[in-house]
């Protein structure tokens, strides 16, 4: 189930033996302690592929043109693996070095594109990418993709991983801020909120085992 931005915020302002608000942006601190809740939602989402933020999303080429936004993406997206779902094969990741060789210093030709690298960031945030060969007609080009969400702002925002690591992790950064807080340390929260991200990321990690495992190539 989601967890919105200001159930997070009353939990940790209820853990710091702190008035629950109304609002996040009922007072100073409580604007303060979202932003803490901010931090820690990134560092958490930063720190495992998690399942409740795997989509998949569709890019639709158009011939003679080699680079397209991945809409929604964000910035700070994963590609699990990406496919020409048109000619029904993967397409494989290429540095922008290679890039540049084929575009600028050889010739690319136009045809169904095979391989993709990384091209900055719209107006949006939205990532971008360049394909080749640059696209000789309508391709249908499937990215199975990690999206990381932009920061809570509203209230009724919510996120989608497991709350109690963001929690933790707000409360261990409030306290060092702080520098008391009724009888437990800094590091004793921080060691909490490390436990409780590891024990979230071992039951999410049980829905893709085979990721874990290390094959030699």
């Amino acid at each position: 189930m989601s967890t919105t931005y200001l159930v997070m915020v009353n939990h940790v302002l209820r853990r710091l033996r702190e008035d629950e608000v109304t609002g996040v942006a009922d007072n100073a601190y409580a604007k303060m302690v979202g932003d803490y809740v901010n931090d820690a939602k990134r560092a958490v989402e930063n720190t495992y592929d998690w399942n409740a933020l795997r989509t998949a999303i569709t890019v639709t080429t158009s011939a003679s043109t080699s680079e397209y936004t991945i809409s929604g993406s964000k910035e700070r997206p994963k590609v699990i693996d990406a496919i020409n779902d048109t000619s029904n094969w993967f397409l494989k990741y290429r540095s922008p070095v290679w890039m540049d060789n084929m575009y600028f210093v050889n010739t690319a030709p136009e045809a169904p594109p095979d391989s993709y690298t990384f091209n900055g960031v719209d107006s949006s945030e939205d990532t971008k990418i360049k394909l080749y060969p640059t696209p000789d007609g309508v391709y249908s080009l499937r990215f199975n993709m990690v999206v990381r969400p932009a920061d809570l702002s509203s209230d009724s925002d919510t996120v989608d991983i497991p709350f109690p690591p963001i929690v933790h992790m707000a409360i261990a950064l409030l306290a060092r801020e702080r520098g008391e807080t009724g009888g437990t340390s800094a590091q004793e929260y921080f060691s909490l909120a490390d436990r409780y991200l590891s024990d979230a990321i071992a039951l999410d990690s049980a829905k893709n085992p085979e990721e874990l495992v290390y094959r030699a190539v």
